[in-house]
């Protein structure tokens, strides 16, 4: 991993120089030799050392270089922080002695790679064979399956070997999400800078690829979450114990090693270990929230870890954030929640390079202070409510902002639906509580976004005489509205009278998600011929009681893979027309609590590799028992199907 270090201060120095360019001024000629002598680094097989439990020939020089940059990487970013906060005359001498410092590493530097060893491809491959038949007896197959991932491993550019460790070690933790993945990566500085280019796209990029290198697989239940399958997990695993750069422990007495720059702990109770003072990333959660004694071990550790860049408080329950947060320079990453505060301190405000910022919290208002205007760098800014008719309220002027990507959970009141048409940059964007008295506004705003490529509305609930959810809750004057070109996932929460024929034109549609929609008409007459869309959820979107060969018409659903239904009402449904879903992988039945019998033509979705049924009458099981029930030829090609529910036979 020696050669990720070089790769890391690479685009560490180019960064500098694209936002610190004028206190760095005088030094920027040392910085771009030092960013040239790092390109002479080239490739080599550390990892394959690593993996097989040594360094091949590469020990002694390659262990030297990550010191070296580990020490250089620090005096960098300690070098920011004292430069902040100095005059004018003091700032010019650390510039000078900075200059110094970095002809120095690039002497170092020199000097290490003229011990470099050779690269020996063949007794590489020996090493790895030999290797993969000391781990796997008697099973040629396997054995060659080991090979072939330790090869594609060790081929990755450096970018992709870091995001895939990053997923290993801290798999699940983003948010839940690939979304929040991409973000955490970008903040923690695994994605490289490049003038006109959106990070979180390439971060993006490189999960695109891990998927499709099946090196990273999507969550087998939920869409948008992500896991390391065998034997990536495994051979990860043994870089990551090797380097001891990223750490993930539920122990609380664990000492985190030095090297360490990306840590997470897990169900912490007491006490959370002592972290070291150049850690770059910390992820803690609590078994139910943190004590007061941890709430006091984090204080001292944030007043440590000067250096940090992600910080994700998810799990915790702080009763309030503390005050050293403010005081992380370099933070680019802050997650908290679930949380009782009301109100982020002042202090936030001081965090100019914070890139996200996600706040879950308990109560019924949250208030962002005028003190978020100031974070210039802020790209995401995520509020999740859990309660339902909880309210976030942004402050006016929030259009300042110019580098916002990500707008979310905030309310349609207060005067932000006007707001939002001169934000033109954001790309996703989740509003609540849309009601007439300000939905023409917020339309005709969003309308305005080119940008956007996700966008959620839910609409403000009536709770009066309502049954269940959002049954009196209509969205308003939707037929009005027109969706930004390049939208790729749309969510809707609440009643629609009719579904809007605009949904119909949504070409770059990938992803719908449609919530108590409470539709009498087929909701799927209009979806059906979009051509790009994969993922299905309709939650309540359709109450009438029986679903014909019209709802999934051959070639309907072209690229579909994944496709949700659930209704209390459903109680028959008869017929998929043959040449329908011919992408279909998954299809999960939730809460259809009426449904008697799968309907026919489901055979001939031979692309099925799932069938869930979740919570469905246990006549609907019995009737697909295996050798026992004439309706079992509808599901019998199908790999895997599964059921929640209790059943007597």
């Amino acid at each position: 991993m020696a050669a990720s270090f070089v790769t890391l201060f690479q685009w560490r120095l180019n960064s500098m120089l694209l936002h610190e360019n004028e206190i760095l001024l005088g030094v920027k000629d040392q910085i771009k030799s030092l960013i040239s002598q790092l390109d002479a680094a080239g490739s080599f097989t550390g990892d394959v050392g690593m993996i097989l439990g040594r360094e091949s020939g590469h020990g002694s020089w390659a262990s030297e270089l990550r010191g070296m940059l580990r020490q250089a990487e620090d005096f960098v970013d300690d070098f920011v922080i004292r430069a902040y906060g100095q005059a004018e005359k003091d700032r010019k001498d650390s510039i000078a002695e900075f200059g110094k410092e970095l002809q120095n590493f690039n002497s170092r530097i020199s000097e290490i790679l003229n011990r470099r060893p050779p690269v020996e491809a063949p007794l590489m491959l020996q090493q790895i064979q030999r290797f993969a038949r000391s781990n796997i007896s008697s099973n040629e197959d396997k054995e060659t399956d080991l090979v072939t991932c330790m090869l594609n491993y060790i081929n990755l550019t450096y970018d992709l070997k870091l995001s895939l460790l990053f997923c290993r070690v801290f798999n699940g933790r983003y948010g839940e999400s690939i979304d929040g993945l991409v973000r955490v990566l970008v903040a923690a500085g695994l994605v490289q800078e490049k003038p006109g280019e959106l990070m979180e796209e390439k971060a993006q990029e490189n999960i695109d690829k891990l998927i499709s290198l099946g090196m990273i697989e999507e969550h087998e239940v939920y869409w948008d979450l992500f896991e390391v399958p065998s034997p990536y997990f495994e051979l990860s695993l043994g870089v990551v114990k090797a380097e001891d750069i990223f750490m993930s422990t539920e122990n609380s007495d664990f000492m985190v090693p030095p090297t360490a720059r990306h840590v997470s702990i897990y169900d912490a109770d007491n006490t959370i270990p002592n972290t070291n003072s150049f850690l770059h990333s910390l992820f803690v959660s609590g078994r139910v929230g943190l004590s007061e004694a941890s709430s006091d071990c984090l204080r001292n550790v944030l007043h440590n870890a000067k250096l940090l860049r992600v910080l994700d408080l998810t799990g915790t329950q702080l009763g309030s954030l503390p005050d050293e947060v403010g005081k992380l320079v370099h933070l680019r990453y802050l997650r908290v929640g679930p949380t009782s505060i009301k109100k982020l301190p002042e202090s936030i405000s001081n965090l100019q390079n914070l890139q996200t910022l996600g706040i879950s919290w308990f109560g019924r208002e949250f208030e962002l202070s005028n003190g978020v205007l100031n974070l210039a760098q802020l790209r995401h800014l995520k509020m999740y409510q859990l309660l339902n008719d909880g309210e976030f309220r942004v402050p006016q002027g929030i259009s300042r902002l110019g580098n916002l990507q990500t707008l979310e959970g905030i309310n349609a009141g207060s005067g932000i639906a006007k707001e939002l048409g001169v934000m033109t940059q954001l790309r996703s964007l989740e509003v609540s509580c849309v009601s007439d008295d300000h939905a023409d506004e917020l339309y005709f705003s969003v309308m305005k976004l080119s940008m956007l490529r996700k966008l959620s509305l839910t609409v403000e609930e009536e709770r009066e005489g309502a049954s269940y959810e959002y049954e009196n809750s209509f969205f308003p004057c939707l037929e009005s509205f027109s969706p930004p070109p390049l939208l790729q996932t749309l969510e809707l929460v609440g009643r629609l009278i009719e579904m809007p024929l605009w949904l119909g034109s949504m070409e770059n549609l990938t992803k719908l998600y449609m919530f108590y929609s409470h539709l009498s008409e087929n909701p799927t007459t209009i979806l059906q011929f979009l051509p790009n869309l994969k993922y299905l959820r309709m939650e309540k979107a359709y109450k009438g009681r029986r679903m014909d060969k019209e709802f999934f018409r051959g070639g309907g659903f072209p690229k579909l893979e994944r496709l949700y239904i659930s209704s209390d009402n459903l109680v028959e449904w008869t017929e998929i027309e043959e040449g329908a879903l011919p992408c279909l992988k998954r299809l999960t039945i939730h809460d259809c609590i009426e449904l008697m019998l799968l309907p026919e033509g489901l055979q001939h979705v031979t692309t099925l590799q799932i069938l869930d049924m979740w919570y469905v009458h246990e006549d609907l099981i019995r009737r697909l028992i295996p050798n026992r029930s004439p309706e079992n030829y509808k599901i019998k090609n199908i790999p895997l199907v599964k059921y929640l529910g209790h059943m007597s036979y």
